[in-house]
């Protein structure tokens, strides 16, 4: 599979979700979050046949997945921006899951 800039983008968004979330350790939700981001980046390029085979649902796993955290900090997130803290990492990582999405749409399986 040859990459092109839109394979780019949603690795690197996938990445930096997964490492917000990450750096949280501590904390099993986000754990768990950042942990899902990376399994499910795997899923979307990695030469699994089964994963490959049902990669249209693949992409829909990871737009849900990256939609319904968003509406979770919405819902549950501190809002409160300080710059570096771990209040300001809500933002950061938000900013990095609107550039997955925007890769992924620019992806979406016909």
């Amino acid at each position: 599979m040859k990459l092109s800039l839109k394979h780019y983008v949603i690795i690197l968004g996938s990445l930096l979700a997964a490492y917000f979330h990450l750096v949280l350790f501590p904390d099993i939700g986000f754990t768990l979050n950042g942990l899902g981001y990376l399994g499910l980046l795997g899923a979307y390029f990695l030469p699994i046949p089964f994963f490959q085979q049902r990669h249209k649902l693949v992409w829909w796993g990871l737009v849900g997945y990256t939609l319904l955290t968003i509406v979770l900090w919405v819902i549950m997130g501190n809002k409160q921006f300080v710059a570096g803290t771990t209040s300001a990492i809500g933002y950061y990582a938000k900013a990095a899951e609107v550039l997955l999405l925007a890769g992924l749409w620019a992806d979406k399986p016909k």
